[in-house]
């Protein structure tokens, strides 16, 4: 029988053509079972997870760990990033990971996970935009010092407009709070979406948050491919996603409640602030902005590495 498994198998098994090693079957339990009856075997469905797990037929899922492009300054700056850090630690600054969730339809709409009810809830067959009552988009900072969330929930549109008067909502309800006399405040980020790293209008609201905050603010882009290593993507993010499952984001409020349980045995914490404010989508930066603005860029990487400095 275990030949004749084996034969079953290998008639419906596939593999990776880069490495001999990774194989998959996409045969269930119960057809094996049926395969096998047709050799004459009677079986159970256990049995058959027996013989798959002796086989080392493992049931998993796919990961999304291949990186689809590279860049030849990236371990550069990973380099420059862990340096970055270490200092900004060591002398008492913040450290700021920042990230945007994605958006999210507000109405009877279905979302993955399960939950403890009495009864099963009911949504929407379909997810059409045109029958949601708004949109929320979460825009995140975790603190690495201090192992903290902070959500905006936006209600309009990701901009970076909507990026930089995050930071500043962080700044004046937690960062002040924690970090009275701090001189510099370190963020890591993506190099893509509304705080892009190519973008003049992102550089152009940051220094005007700078300027507003009274606090020199230092931006770090990871490379292009990697922001997976952004912390907030993995220490943050995927207990945000935890606390939701299952539940319908009938309205921000509801959002907002379920974002503000998120929460670790090793002591995170999260903290919810709601933005209802209307950002203009396409905005352009001033004209002269590229030619006279205070943007400090590093001789190491300036395309990734900068800093605005408050200005009187």
């Amino acid at each position: 029988m275990d030949q004749d498994y084996l034969d079953i198998l290998q008639q419906h098994t596939a593999g990776n053509p880069m490495n001999s090693s990774i194989r998959w079957t996409y045969l269930k339990p119960r057809e094996i079972v049926s395969e096998l009856l047709k050799k004459g075997y009677s079986v159970s469905r256990n049995i058959v997870r027996y013989l798959l797990k002796k086989h080392e037929y493992v049931k998993r899922k796919a990961q999304k760990n291949i990186t689809m492009g590279g860049h030849p300054d990236r371990n550069a700056q990973f380099e420059n990033i862990t340096q970055l850090k270490q200092d900004y630690l060591d002398a008492g600054n913040p450290v700021i990971s920042m990230d945007t969730k994605k958006k999210e339809l507000l109405g009877t709409f279905y979302r993955n996970g399960s939950l403890y009810t009495q009864a099963a809830i009911q949504t929407n067959d379909h997810d059409f935009p045109s029958s949601a009552t708004g949109s929320v988009i979460p825009h995140g900072f975790y603190d690495l010092k201090r192992n903290t969330g902070y959500i905006t929930l936006g209600t309009s549109h990701d901009t970076s407009e909507f990026a930089c008067d995050s930071l500043f909502q962080w700044w004046v309800n937690e960062g002040i709070i924690h970090y009275p006399k701090a001189k510099s405040l370190l963020i890591l980020c993506d190099g893509g979406g509304s705080n892009s790293s190519r973008h003049y209008i992102f550089k152009e609201d940051l220094q005007k948050t700078a300027n507003a905050l009274g606090l020199e603010i230092r931006i770090a882009h990871y490379p292009p491919y990697t922001s997976k290593y952004n912390p907030i993507e993995h220490r943050f993010f995927p207990h945000v996603t935890r606390a939701c499952e299952g539940v319908v984001f009938d309205s921000v409020e509801t959002v907002k409640t379920l974002i503000s349980r998120t929460s670790t045995s090793k002591g995170l914490t999260t903290i919810v602030h709601i933005l209802d404010k209307i950002y203009e989508t396409g905005r352009k930066y001033a004209a002269d902005f590229k030619e006279i603005m205070p943007i400090v860029f590093d001789t190491h990487l300036p395309k990734w590495n900068y800093r605005a400095i408050p200005q009187e």
